[in-house]
């Protein structure tokens, strides 16, 4: 790591905010917050290399000008009960008017933003995954705020957790700007007309590495799509917070989770890439509600939008980039085929399971469907013409006695006299014969 100071220069904030105890259900946050949000999750992925964790040492908090700002480092080295804090943001320690001497979260003002990051620390133990939060509640001024926050862990061996880093935005908001806000998400939910959340889910947390316990020990491994069983794999459905995330954001986080944990897990299963399918049309789905919110997210990613094959710069946002092409076509193709069949949000995955034949199979019939419709045999028809052609004259060769097709090509010699001498039969080739076909019916 890369030594950052304690604290950034000041930056302009917002009061202090009273916290409450519990996270409330997420009110409608703008496209800044939320774009922060995955900005900050798509930095702790880069820098997973593979491992369980991101190292600390490959983080540098000083030198993130886009969300660093907004932003606190948790070093538990010396015990999870009282960590501090090795790195606080200029614009959050502004907002919480705090001073230099803040050296742990014992120290962190009670009614302040940052508590709102640090009350969840625990969850990250808990969890060993990013936990992202957002909530609305009213500071002393008697303002309401809207904040989104997450927490992502980090290691200094690969294997306990004894850094986190939170990133929070937020917003002062006039109360009839969040009911109207508010009214807004509920108007895109209908619009977008995804399959109803039972419960909402106030928390998430989720990660590349994450492990489950798998309802299916023995399920057959996804990279062949053969039916050789797995042996104590450890992957199933997403935790069941993830079911149904609100925003257009929300569902590229849950799929891009499901897909890395499908491509990561050392006992794969058909399951975890059909559930990480499920959450890439589910995605799909919602881009198409939020068009605007989706153009940036492509912008953002360096990805061009296509519009003879929408569904495979889904494949790239969710399974990156740099995957297989071969299966990035396939998947695209899965899921256009649940897009051209309608399929509800949130079934595709168990769609693509009860479906004989699996997603080779899916893929098949949307190759079909798009293949365009036999051409007419225009050499039958030229055929057809010639066999009502009138006949100009008769003649028999023995070199052609034992030929049985229909039409044959004479070789003949045109006379002085303006007669036509035929010297034989040209041995057949079919292609030849098929162009003189053509030829002569016009």
């Amino acid at each position: 790591m890369d030594n950052p100071q304690p604290f950034e220069a000041d930056e302009s904030g917002i009061a202090d905010a009273e916290g409450d105890a519990a996270i409330e259900p997420p009110p409608q946050i703008g496209t800044d917050e939320r774009r922060m949000h995955v900005r900050a999750y798509n930095h702790w992925a880069s820098l997973l290399h593979s491992r369980a964790y991101p190292s600390i040492e490959d983080l540098d908090p000083a030198t993130i000008g886009d969300f660093g700002p907004h932003s606190v480092l948790l070093d538990f080295t010396a015990g999870l009960n009282n960590p501090s804090i090795a790195w606080l943001g200029g614009a959050l320690r502004t907002e919480c008017d705090i001073d230099d001497t803040i050296e742990d979260i014992a120290d962190v003002p009670p009614r302040s933003l940052l508590s709102r990051l640090t009350d969840h620390y625990m969850q990250i133990i808990a969890n060993q995954a990013p936990v992202g939060f957002e909530a609305e509640f009213e500071n002393h001024r008697d303002v309401n705020m809207l904040y989104r926050g997450i927490l992502m862990p980090f290691s200094s061996d690969d294997d306990t957790i004894d850094f986190i880093y939170g990133v929070i935005n937020w917003k002062e908001v006039a109360a009839a700007e969040v009911h109207a806000d508010l009214q807004q998400g509920v108007d895109q939910a209908l619009a977008a007309r995804l399959a109803p959340v039972e419960e909402a889910a106030p928390l998430w947390a989720d990660g590349p590495n994450r492990s489950f316990e798998s309802s299916d020990p023995a399920a057959p491994a996804f990279s062949s799509e053969d039916d050789t069983p797995s042996h104590g794999g450890d992957f199933a459905a997403l935790d069941e917070s993830l079911a149904g995330p609100e925003r257009l954001v929300d569902y590229l986080v849950a799929a891009r989770d499901s897909a890395e944990q499908a491509k990561s897990a050392d006992q794969r299963s058909r399951a975890a890439l059909y559930d990480a399918l499920g959450r890439a049309y589910d995605f799909a789905l919602c881009a198409e509600a939020e068009p605007e919110t989706y153009a940036e997210i492509l912008q953002d990613a360096g990805i061009t939008g296509q519009d003879r094959a929408p569904m495979t710069p889904i494949t790239k946002l969710v399974f990156g980039v740099d995957y297989d092409k071969t299966r990035l076509t396939e998947f695209a193709a899965a899921l256009s085929h649940a897009k051209r069949e309608h399929i509800a949000a949130g079934t595709f995955a168990d769609y693509l399971k009860s479906h004989k034949g699996g997603l080779k199979a899916v893929v098949a019939a949307e190759r079909a469907a798009r293949r365009p419709a036999s051409r007419p045999d225009k050499l039958e028809d030229a055929c057809e013409a010639l066999r009502h052609a009138p006949v100009l004259d008769y003649v028999t060769l023995d070199q052609d006695a034992d030929s049985d097709e229909e039409f044959a090509l004479l070789m003949a010699r045109r006379l002085p006299d303006g007669r036509i001498a035929v010297i034989g039969a040209v041995p057949h080739d079919k292609a030849l014969t098929d162009r003189a076909i053509r030829k002569v019916a016009g």
